[in-house]
């Protein structure tokens, strides 16, 4: 049975003087994603997409630098659009995080709405399903598009609660009827 895997990228670099989209992985999530390249749960992956995020298309380079494959991208799977804030500071954006879940159709300080990116992601990941290929699928994006997706396709109203506990997560479908099989899972432990 051929599954879906969703994962979001883990730890990054985070430096304020540049956008939020061009932040790559560091160090620990760059072992943290060779080691789930390593993993079982990774090895019938025929597949990779990613976002057109660096930190994204550097997770999803690891992937398929092991596995032989290259990577396709897709910008309808990047993270919820929160340029209108541009970098926050961890607890602001914890709080900010926190409303833009609690109120899925309301634009949370000019971020785009909880509601229209998990149409965004639902639709993109669709679009992905219906291509035809072998093994699994890997799609390698965020938390908050993943956690989106994940209450879609389980059914259940947007809530934070649905959340990865941090970066560095995945969980994965049946295909071709996207049954969720596990939530969320971390890649592998942090070092």
């Amino acid at each position: 049975m051929a599954k879906l895997l969703f994962i979001t990228h883990p730890e990054v670099i985070i430096d304020p003087s540049i956008a939020v989209e061009d932040w790559g992985l560091s160090t620990t999530g760059r072992e943290r994603m060779k080691h789930f390249a390593e993993s079982d749960a990774a090895q019938n992956i025929g597949t990779i997409w990613s976002s057109t995020e660096k930190k994204a298309l550097e997770a999803a380079a690891i992937l398929g630098a092991r596995h032989h494959l290259d990577v396709k991208t897709d910008p309808m799977l990047g993270e919820n659009d929160r340029s209108a804030t541009g970098f926050l500071p961890p607890e602001e954006f914890e709080r900010t995080a926190d409303a833009f879940f609690a109120q899925p159709t309301i634009s949370v300080r000019g971020w785009e709405r909880a509601i229209d990116a998990q149409h965004r992601i639902l639709a993109a990941v669709e679009r992905i399903r219906m291509e035809e290929g072998t093994g699994d699928i890997a799609v390698i994006a965020h938390g908050a598009v993943g956690t989106l997706l994940l209450c879609s396709l389980r059914g259940v109203p947007i809530a934070r609660v649905h959340d990865q506990p941090f970066q560095g997560h995945f969980w994965c479908a049946t295909l071709p009827d996207m049954r969720i099989l596990h939530g969320w899972r971390p890649i592998a432990e942090k070092t």
